[in-house]
């Protein structure tokens, strides 16, 4: 979802000492169980780029954190039942990523996720729940669109011991700089201070997203893009510049840039394809371009991802509607599912079937484009 947001504050540097007793305390601390993923069936051994034969797609855009309306949706599509637990069949839930971030609930939502990812294949469905730019942020540890109900979502009964604990190594690093600078230490100053970029559950919530974190490791398991009935979907945009990357080529570099590759994301993101402005995760061109001009680049786009359509998030469309553009080639499908964010926002879903694409709302239902006779 676009940033029209003020930025939270809790994106504060930590000092050397931190890091080294955040590294400490995620060897020390048990680590949670984790979803396992689920394995591709044998129809998809092609993996998540060559996914064909699916008869019911369902794909929803950006959540940030907005559990209640992302359960509205899923039980308007048939996708869960009232008891929430996955009712689609053999449909295919599409979720384009950016959940974290913004609003309170965001754990809630991931939780959900996590769970039908391993209840759909019983009944012959799947869900791809793709990584968007804020799920990035988060595993890099820049928590500027963190909200104060993420952060309560982490807090535990040892969350004030592990925050003091934390203090204390933060405050003797910062009395020895102190010392060798001749100047003076205001402890009442730097625990006000300390305290108030550190909210409590901060701490736990970065160990879970890192690398061998309980979040960290099941995002980390996951693509940027899947394409299914020769329709691609991906969170942000398939730019000029990296569409001949193709579906494979991007999931294969943002995958190894976010495990192996990590020290050099966080030295240098904007280069990154996981990060940078003009790739799958941050792009808007296909929301925003002119539909005459850029007529062209995207025939060329569509030709070398072998696609006829491709679905995107991270932009809310004109009018918190899932649009149609290019002609039935692109549809940005973020309609502000967050209130808080987008006051005229509304939950929403595409529905792909039998080759017509339905925009699906809490209240209605518009068909976007009919099959081709």
């Amino acid at each position: 979802m676009e940033k029209r947001h003020v930025r939270s504050r809790h994106n504060r540097t930590f000092g050397p000492s931190l890091l080294g007793l955040l590294l400490y305390l995620a060897l020390a601390l048990p680590t949670p169980a984790v979803v396992p993923a689920v394995e591709p069936k044998a129809a998809d051994s092609s993996g998540p780029c060559a996914i064909e034969g699916v008869e019911r797609i369902v794909a929803v855009g950006d959540v940030h954190g907005a559990y209640e309306s992302f359960v509205a949706i899923l039980k308007t599509t048939g996708i869960i039942d009232a008891r929430l637990r996955w009712s689609g069949g053999r449909a295919h839930l599409v979720q384009m990523g950016d959940v974290l971030d913004r609003g309170p609930d965001s754990r809630k939502a991931l939780d959900l996720l996590r769970r039908l990812e391993s209840e759909a294949p019983r009944a012959g469905g799947r869900v791809h729940a793709l990584l968007g730019n804020h799920e990035v942020m988060r595993m890099l540890g820049d928590l500027r669109y963190a909200s104060p109900g993420e952060y309560a979502e982490f807090r535990t009964p040892g969350s004030v011991a592990l925050r003091d604990k934390i203090y204390r190594s933060e405050a003797l690093d910062a009395l020895r700089r102190s010392e060798a600078a001749s100047e003076p230490f205001d402890e009442k100053a730097f625990r006000e201070r300390f305290q108030e970029n550190v909210p409590l559950g901060q701490v736990e919530m970065r160990l879970a997203f890192g690398s061998e974190g309980e979040y960290g490791r099941w995002l980390r398991q996951h693509d940027a893009m899947v394409r299914i009935n020769g329709v691609v979907f991906l969170h942000g945009g398939v730019s000029p510049a990296v569409a001949s990357l193709g579906c494979r080529g991007a999931n294969e570099t943002i995958r190894r840039e976010l495990t192996t590759g990590m020290p050099e994301v966080r030295a240098s993101p904007a280069t990154s394809l996981a990060s940078r402005a003009d790739g799958p995760l941050w792009y808007r061109g296909l929301a925003r371009e002119d539909e005459t001009a850029f007529a062209p680049q995207l025939a060329e786009i569509l030709s070398k991802l072998e696609v006829r359509a491709i679905v995107i998030g991270h932009t809310v469309a004109p009018g918190e509607r899932i649009a149609s553009r290019f002609g039935g080639r692109v549809f940005p499908i973020d309609t502000g599912m967050l209130r808080s964010y987008a006051p005229q926002g509304r939950a929403s879903a595409l529905e792909i079937r039998d080759g017509r694409f339905t925009a699906i709302y809490e209240d209605r239902r518009d068909v976007l484009l009919e099959p081709k006779q």
